[in-house]
């Protein structure tokens, strides 16, 4: 299996503040990324890397829906100003281009089909943009570099709080059983997976989950309430409508079940979804075949992790 390798992010605030316009740069990577907020954009597009052939995402909500839009220009801070400045919704940009203004025409042209097509793929954020444009005819070798500025791209992305290119979709963990096992293997990674599961009688639900990895990953045909009963201003009252909207949930009856397996971030984050409120997964999740739960299971983890320590 391939290790994965760190990578070094380099975030620059440019007037030394946390919700104002920063740039963020990977080490080795020609790629430049500038997020600001809508109320500095006129500074943002003063910036010399504003009128560089570039990508650009601008993003905000529209009628209580997070929304977005992906463009391109030659010259970015003129597209910009000419036409998109014009729509209201959106709250932050996100200026995409590369060092010495090395991306042509048919490179972001290319960007833009697919940074269009990754985002309806993941489903998370409805797109402002009324068509799928078609990728740019690069050579296998351009096509290969444009990758590559992508696969750096979607790492950098998340550090300016753009989420919507993450996939959280998982192959399938081990073939389904009736009974599943704490100690089955996923050949997702080849190592052994500890299993949870969740229920409730008062809405029959069952769901079923493992930590793989460090994701928590709720499997395919789980079940969950149809709607969100919980307060409106909790952290995960968005996330139920919005797997729903992306159709990782699909309403079947008085309930929603799990299209495919989806990784959480948290056991609590499943746990409320799956619940439709405010739930502690912890307490919640049971480790299957013991019935204890994922709180006490962790509990003995760190234990036995502290007593490994004292005798190596």
């Amino acid at each position: 299996m391939t290790r994965a390798i760190g990578r070094s992010l380099e975030l620059y605030y440019i007037d030394g503040r946390p919700d104002g316009m920063l740039t963020a740069e990977l080490f080795g990577w020609t790629g430049h990324v500038l997020m600001a907020p809508r109320t500095q954009i006129a500074a943002a597009l003063a910036r010399p890397e504003a009128n560089y052939a570039g990508v650009y995402l601008l993003i905000g909500e529209l009628d209580g829906e997070p929304r977005a839009y992906v463009g391109e220009g030659d010259d970015i801070s003129a597209r910009i100003k000419s036409h998109d400045v014009r729509k209201e919704w959106w709250t932050s940009a996100i200026l995409i281009t590369a060092a010495a203004n090395k991306l042509n025409k048919a490179y972001v042209r290319y960007l833009e089909a697919r940074l269009i097509a990754e985002a309806r793929s993941v489903g998370r954020v409805p797109l402002d943009n009324g068509n799928n444009p078609t990728v740019a005819s690069l050579s296998e070798a351009d096509i290969a570099k444009m990758e590559a500025f992508l696969e750096n791209l979607f790492i950098v992305l998340p550090a300016v709080r753009v989420d919507m290119f993450i996939h959280r979709s998982r192959p399938v963990l081990s073939p389904r059983t009736d009974t599943l096992r704490s100690d089955e293997t996923s050949s997702a990674t080849g190592f052994s997976a500890p299993r949870f599961t969740l229920e409730t009688r008062k809405h029959g639900l069952h769901a079923t989950a493992a930590l793989v990895d460090g994701e928590f990953i709720v499997e395919a045909n789980s079940t969950a309430r149809k709607d969100w009963a919980g307060l409106n201003h909790h952290t995960y009252a968005s996330l139920h409508p919005e797997l729903v909207r992306a159709g990782v949930l699909a309403i079947d009856g008085d309930h929603c079940v799990f299209t495919q397996n989806y990784a959480f971030s948290s056991p609590s984050a499943a746990a409320a979804v799956i619940f439709g409120r405010a739930a502690s997964g912890p307490q919640a999740w049971r480790l299957v075949g013991s019935g204890i739960t994922y709180k006490d299971w962790e509990a003995a983890q760190l234990e036995n992790a502290v007593i490994e320590d004292r005798y190596t």
